[in-house]
Parts: structure tokens; C-alpha cells; sequence
């Protein structure tokens, strides 16, 4: 071979299968815990019954191409639909049930989904929002399931799949606008497995819980698919409740868990915060920025804490660095993981310089197919050279550790000046009566925009007012940072990711302005 020769490497027709693997290697191993129906699925259990799902499918006439739909909580039938679609060839579309009806339906109608597998209570919602011959056969799988599963057999032949086929469509939370379905390929899954267990350092002993909803990324690629690569074991939940999430991390000895900062809020006010934990080995922190002073009261208790980043069309894990690393450098998330490039870019189109804020693009195989049916939002996403536009500002300094300064469309002028809301908000999560916070800018006649601030109090200081928290900030913050209005509440709208829905904050904030402007 001459020196000049490329070697024509495969493209790699099928992707290997895990479950496939495991039950061979180790069969006896628990791969699934599904902590509220009592089950516990062995590799060897799991991979019978994701069989018994691909044939169900394949009866329903289900292949390669089609899409299956499911709407329904954390449950093991929902893991076992996800591999049961890789062996027919089909792509899972999981709904997020949380939405409004209409919402709902329309995701449901845009997927062009050929069947809908679900719970009974998420029905109605559907079928009240949907003409009857536009409505998908649905599939229950608490009164139909049990009786296919009996009948079926594992017999039928794997499909071969490809890098690029769909495997997941998850719909966005919509923070931007409408929800797009984001096409999660194989490749994407692959690769994000092996970055994710090599730079979290994660393996086959490893056990972490998945408390974030099936329709969400976080559920199933912060650990739930990197650990059933490794023949790890993944612990479900249905729901989030602070005590039991605790007591469950302590009886399933879990290694690793993700949680975002409104779970870790929650968890500090639980009687069972502070329990020991002597198998965790540290909670990692994603969704949305951790303030400082949450991220001190966690490893106050005891606890080893760091923070992710990532989202649904790149990763979802970016970032990686050492527990004690984290502990030296707050706020930083770490360095790119294996595989992937990024560049921060300012706002004239040139490289952002150390220290300073910039758009953070993302290049490498972790990378999505696009949106589904909307190939100008897909083009909009990605610029040259098939950079990810992630809309994200970031820092980057000397050490090469990364800052996650907040949404670039989150950043508001105001008197001229840039104002970063995560900045804002970690600055007065840091006073003591404030639970949660959220910083959005509006308009304002003087100063063009100005903050307003949303806060959660803690329940002990219900005294406290909207003026000792603007004096608390003027001490902590320049000037033209400081919120000019505080707006104490008890709760906050959120979506379906339970980030907090910061589209409808503003609008509150732009109207409660409006009408301070004209009372003025």
C-alpha cells in the first residue's frame, strides 16, 4: 500500500445492540429497576423482553422508518419500547404528557407516528384534541400489553441499523418557541455513551436513578443509555418526591445521580436531606445554571456535587472534569468530552477571547439529525463546517475549563450594558430567604430594559420584602444589574423539563412594566 493509499474503512451497517451484548457477558446483572411496579430486570429479562416488544410491533406492522409514540410515565415497557423499535427498524417518539391537550396533539399529529403505545389517564387528552380518523391506533399498556406480550415470541430478525437512522424524537420544551422534534440518531446515542462513560468515569458497577422524564433528553442519555452500554444499572422513577429520591439512593447503593437545581432546592428542605450516602459517589447538576450558594449547601451536607451541561441536539453531556476540580474552580462545567469540538464566537463572527462571553458551538459525532420536518430550522441551527449554533454564551479561561453564562437570547441591554441573568440570579441565590430565583429583562422607557426578578422564598423568612432584597443586591452587583423589580411569588410556571418557563416570566414582567409605566 503506497503512502498515499486511504484505507477504505466499513461504515459500520449495524450498530451493535447492548442488551444484546450483556446478556451474553452477564445475564444475572440488573440492568432495571422499576422502583414503583416492584421490578427488577436482569440483562438477560430485559433483552426477552424488548424481543417480546419487537414482536408486538412487528404484528402491528411496524418497520424500518415508521415511528411509535408512547405517552406515559417512567415505566420498564417504555425502556423495553425503546430497544424493542431499534431491532424493527422504527424510531421512539415520547410524549411529553404534561403539556395542554391541544399541545399535545399537535406534537403528536406533526411526529406522523403510525401507533401510540400509553397509559389510560393520558387517553382523554389526546382523543378530546384529535379528529377521530387523524388518531393513531392506540395501544394500552395496562389493559392490551399483558396479553400480546403473553402471546409473542421472540422470534424475528433484527433489522439492520445505520449511524444516521432516527432511534428518538424528542420534542423541545418549546423555551424559544414552538417545539421542534429533535431526531436523535444512533450515532448520536454511541458516541455520547462512550464520551460520557470515559469522562465521568462510569462502568459496569455503576447505578444511577432516572427521575427526568422519559420525553426529556436528560432521561434517557445523561446516564440511562451510557449505563446500559457499560452494563451499568439504571434505577426508574416515576416522579420526583425529594424523600423517596434520597431513601432510593441510599437502598439501590446508586453510584452516580442527575438532578437539577429545583430537585437539589427540593431536597434541601426534605427531612431526609444530610442522610448518609457512603456509595454515591457525587450528583451531577444539569438543566440550568447551579447558583454558588446551592452548590456550598450540597457539599455543606456532605455531598460530592458537580455540574453538566448539555441539550438535546449535541451530547447531552459536553463537559467533564474531577469532582475535586470542581470543588477548586465554582462555576466552571470542565472540558469538552471525547469526540467533541467547540469554539466561542462573538458577536462581529470572530473568536471570542479568554474571559469573554460568546456564542458556544458545538462540532462532533454527538451531533443531531436535524429537525424533524424542518429542514430551514435545521439549516438555522447549524452554521458553516457543521457548527451548532447552541444559542448558549459561554466563557472559557486559562486553564481551558468552560462557564456557561446563560441563553444568548436570555441576555438583556440595559443603559447600553449587557446583563446576563445567570449572573444575576446566582448573585441573589446566594442570600439566605431565597429558595429560587429567575431574572428575565423588560422593556423600559428609560434604560431600554431593565431585570425583574422572581423569588421563591424559603419558608422562614416570609418577612422578608421586596426592598431588602434590591438593597441585598446593590451590594453584590453593579448598578445596572440590579433587578428593578422583585416579584415575590410562591411558585413558578415551568415546562415540561421543569425548567422554569421563562417566555411566560417575561411577558408577566413586559406587562406588569407596561402598566407601572403608565400608573408612573
Amino acid at each position: 500500500m503506497s503512502a498515499r493509499q486511504e484505507i477504505a474503512w466499513p461504515q459500520f451497517p449495524r450498530y451493535a445492540d447492548p442488551l444484546r451484548q450483556w446478556r451474553s457477558i452477564a445475564p444475572d446483572r440488573i440492568a432495571l429497576v422499576d422502583r414503583p411496579r416492584g421490578r427488577r430486570l436482569t440483562y438477560s429479562a430485559f433483552d426477552a423482553a424488548c424481543d417480546r416488544w419487537a414482536s408486538v410491533l412487528r404484528d402491528a406492522g411496524i418497520g424500518r422508518g415508521q415511528r411509535v409514540a408512547v405517552a406515559a410515565g417512567n415505566r420498564h415497557e417504555v425502556a423495553e419500547l425503546f430497544f424493542a423499535c431499534i431491532r424493527v427498524g422504527a424510531a421512539l417518539v415520547p410524549l411529553n404528557w404534561r403539556l395542554a391537550p391541544q399541545e399535545l396533539s399537535a406534537i403528536l399529529l406533526h411526529s406522523q407516528s403510525s401507533l401510540i403505545v400509553g397509559e389510560a389517564r393520558f387517553r382523554e387528552k389526546l382523543e378530546t384534541s384529535i379528529d377521530a380518523d387523524k388518531m393513531p391506533p392506540w395501544l394500552d399498556l395496562d389493559s392490551d400489553a399483558p396479553a400480546l406480550l403473553a402471546r409473542a415470541t421472540n422470534g424475528g430478525r433484527d433489522v439492520e441499523t445505520r449511524a444516521n437512522d432516527a432511534v428518538l424524537i424528542l420534542y423541545t420544551s418549546g423555551s424559544t418557541g414552538q417545539p421542534k422534534g429533535v431526531i436523535i440518531p444512533h450515532r448520536q446515542i454511541f458516541y455520547n455513551a462512550i464520551a460520557t462513560t470515559t469522562a465521568w468515569e462510569l462502568g459496569h458497577t455503576d447505578i444511577a436513578p432516572v427521575a427526568t422524564p422519559f420525553f426529556h433528553t436528560g432521561g434517557w442519555n445523561v446516564f440511562a443509555t451510557p449505563l446500559w452500554h457499560r452494563g451499568g444499572t439504571v434505577v426508574l422513577f416515576d416522579q420526583f418526591d425529594p424523600a423517596d429520591f434520597i431513601d432510593a439512593l441510599a437502598e439501590e447503593h446508586c453510584t452516580v445521580a442527575l438532578t437539577v437545581p429545583t430537585q437539589l432546592i427540593m431536597m434541601l428542605g426534605s427531612s431526609a436531606w444530610g442522610r448518609p450516602l457512603p456509595d454515591l459517589r457525587y450528583f451531577i447538576s444539569g438543566g440550568a445554571p447551579c447558583p454558588p450558594a446551592l452548590m456550598e449547601k450540597v457539599r455543606g451536607a456532605g455531598y460530592t456535587l458537580r455540574e453538566g451541561y448539555g441539550l438535546t441536539e449535541c451530547g447531552p453531556n459536553c463537559f467533564a472534569m474531577s469532582s475535586e476540580e470542581s470543588v477548586e474552580n465554582p462555576g466552571r462545567v470542565g472540558r469538552p468530552v471525547p469526540f467533541l469540538e467547540m469554539r466561542l464566537m462573538a458577536d462581529d463572527g470572530t473568536a471570542a477571547k479568554l474571559n469573554e462571553p460568546g456564542e458556544l458551538q458545538l462540532r462532533g459525532p454527538q451531533m443531531f439529525g436535524g429537525y424533524l420536518h424542518d429542514s430551514a430550522r435545521t439549516a438555522e441551527a447549524l452554521a458553516e463546517d457543521g457548527w451548532l449554533r447552541t444559542g448558549d454564551l459561554a466563557m472559557r479561561d486559562e486553564k481551558g475549563l468552560y462557564a456557561i453564562c446563560g441563553r444568548k437570547k436570555e441576555m438583556y441591554i440595559s443603559g447600553g450594558e449587557n446583563v446576563y441573568p445567570a449572573e444575576v440570579e446566582s448573585a441573589l441565590a446566594s442570600h439566605p430567604a431565597i429558595a429560587e430565583v429567575v431574572v428575565v429583562g423588560a422593556p423600559h422607557a428609560l434604560w431600554g430594559e431593565t431585570g425583574c426578578a422572581f423569588v421563591i422564598l424559603r419558608s422562614s423568612f416570609e418577612s422578608i420584602t421586596s426592598d431588602d432584597i434590591i438593597a441585598f443586591a446593590r451590594q453584590h452587583l453593579a448598578g445596572y444589574k440590579v433587578p428593578r423589580t422583585i416579584f415575590i411569588t410562591d411558585d413558578l410556571p415551568r415546562l415540561g423539563s421543569g425548567k422554569p418557563d421563562r417566555r411566560e416570566l417575561s411577558s408577566r414582567a413586559a406587562t406588569a412594566m407596561k402598566t407601572e409605566g403608565a400608573t408612573a
